[in-house]
């Protein structure tokens, strides 16, 4: 049965997690400065193309019935939204199939769900693309973000987020995409700065050139608003219904948020004597926000400000943990942030759940954790976590350093030409230029 009042909430999440992509642009520059002016660029192609990809075939196989539990059926016919255009009134009838009452029971139409996790694809290609900055071919990257989403993203979601997935059917669950997002970008974003390394180095640099932080608070305000009206529909919106659990979500999202960035701060100042201002505060909301997002539908409010007390040490050792590395540069936090956090709240589904809350957003199957007597079958449950970690990780890098390596062959090379190298070039007569 259609559920009117769960399309309307799920669409409106869409909406929400849509903002997202294009707010990582404006973190960007909020962070290194509007000089950067390919970012909002690069968020928006990001969003086009995930529309038109997942509308053609992504969609099929992320979230179509799998083959074999591995990757959903392209061929899949109601999952062609771009079919619907033969029968205009399939879109308004048609629920679909993971959402009707044999598996989530939440009654979506087929568009409702699609672009609510097309909006999750959009904003997981966001996150990996922080890592390419100034650095890779602008033409590399489209081509890079058509493979991204019919396959890099669609695993991990087609095993875990797909219930007829693989590791769906042994019991693993990411409520909103610790792993499927964050954790996943990170393994992605890994495998573009190695290849980006290895390029350097045959051009004989040694050390990665970084951004400069030349920080604009109007804009890491403006990007920090819109992520945080994002994780809005990001956590609430994957509940998948409007009910007293999505209530709940919300709590627990913006709690864990707001005392990670008070933990933040509070460490930045007994470490440094010098809590880090406007920045710190940004990075703790989104540690929080990031730790809590796997399992915000399964743990209380409770639960959800310890999450976020743990965040604040955790981002600051992380972050000067990775910006010692100086054979790649990562700026804006891909992995101090959105790695890290996101694998650890994976692994704290095997700890801080609580069944009762897990029952309310239709996770079931999920035992108590171990902070709260789950004993063996929370042990269970994060050893299947950890092999879910283990299986996304080497997929994710495999095929995403396979795609740069083969797209470093065909456009000879990744990397994008320096700017002062363009201008030399441009400065130079059109007989020299044509050498």
């Amino acid at each position: 049965m259609i559920q009117l009042l769960n399309n309307l909430w799920v669409l409106f999440s869409a909406f929400l997690v849509f903002l997202m992509t294009i707010a990582v642009g404006f973190l960007e520059y909020g962070e290194l400065g509007i000089a950067l002016k390919r970012s909002l660029y690069k968020t928006i192609l990001i969003t086009g193309i995930a529309f038109v990809v997942m509308a053609v075939i992504g969609f099929n196989t992320a979230f179509a019935p799998t083959l074999y539990g591995i990757i959903g059926n392209p061929l899949y016919k109601p999952g062609f939204v771009l079919g619907y255009l033969n029968s205009p009134t399939a879109m308004f009838s048609t629920i679909w199939w993971a959402t009707s009452a044999s598996y989530f029971n939440t009654g979506l139409l087929g568009i409702t769900y699609f672009l609510f996790e097309t909006a999750f694809a959009s904003v997981t290609l966001a996150l990996v693309s922080v890592v390419i900055l100034r650095k890779v071919k602008m033409s590399v990257f489209v081509v890079f973000s058509i493979v991204y989403f019919i396959v890099i993203y669609n695993l991990p979601a087609a095993w875990i987020w797909n219930p007829t997935g693989w590791l769906y059917l042994l019991g693993m669950r990411d409520f909103a995409g610790g792993l499927v997002v964050h954790g996943a970008a990170g393994f992605a974003g890994l495998a573009i700065i190695i290849r980006i390394w290895q390029e350097e180095r045959k051009k004989g640099i040694v050390r990665s050139p970084g951004e400069i932080i030349k920080v604009n608070d109007g804009f890491l305000t403006l990007a920090i608003l819109l992520l945080m009206m994002g994780w809005f529909g990001f956590n609430p919106g994957s509940v998948l219904a409007f009910n007293y659990d999505t209530l709940i979500v919300v709590m627990t999202t913006f709690m864990a948020a707001l005392t990670s960035m008070l933990s933040t701060l509070t460490v930045s100042y007994l470490l440094y004597k010098d809590a880090g201002g406007i920045m710190n505060a940004v990075n703790g909301i989104l540690m929080g926000l990031i730790i809590v997002t796997p399992l915000a539908g399964f743990v209380s409010p409770l639960s959800a400000a310890i999450l976020g007390i743990l965040g604040g040490p955790i981002f600051i050792f992380a972050n000067r943990f990775f910006s010692k590395r100086k054979w790649f540069s990562d700026p804006v936090g891909l992995f101090s942030g959105h790695f890290t956090g996101g694998i650890f709240g994976v692994l704290m589904i095997g700890f801080f759940t609580q069944h009762s809350y897990a029952v309310l957003s239709g996770n079931s199957i999920l035992p108590n954790g171990l902070f709260f007597g789950g004993g063996y079958l929370a042990l269970h449950t994060l050893g299947i976590e950890i092999m879910g970690i283990c299986a996304v990780g080497l997929a994710v890098f495999a095929i995403s350093y396979a795609t740069m390596y083969f797209l470093s062959l065909g456009f000879h090379g990744i990397l994008e030409e320096p700017e002062w190298k363009k201008e030399e070039r441009k400065s130079l007569p059109s007989s020299e230029t044509s050498k």
